[in-house]
C-alpha cells in the first residue's frame, strides 16, 4: 500500500467506509474518516475503535484497501 492510495481513501469525497487487509490476514474497518489518522511521514496509520482502543499499523504491511462491494490492491 502507498500513503498516496491510502490518503485518497481517507479523503474521498463523500467518504465511503473501508476495511484495511494486512499482511498477517487481519481486517482493520474504518467506518469514518474520524477514525483513521496517517503520520505525514506515511510509514505509519492509527485506526481508532469505537471504544477507544487504537492500533498503530505498518503502512507497508497493508496489503489492500477494501471498499463495499470493490477490492483494490497497491
Amino acid at each position: 500500500m502507498t500513503k498516496e492510495a491510502l490518503n485518497k481513501a481517507v479523503h474521498r469525497n463523500p467518504f465511503r467506509p473501508f476495511v484495511l487487509r494486512l499482511a498477517d490476514g487481519r481486517a482493520v474497518r474504518v467506518p469514518h474518516q474520524d477514525f483513521i489518522s496517517l503520520h505525514p511521514t506515511g510509514r505509519t496509520v492509527i485506526v481508532f475503535g469505537h471504544n477507544e482502543d487504537l492500533e498503530i499499523l505498518e503502512v507497508m504491511l497493508i496489503t489492500s484497501l477494501q471498499l463495499p462491494g470493490k477490492t483494490t490492491k497497491s
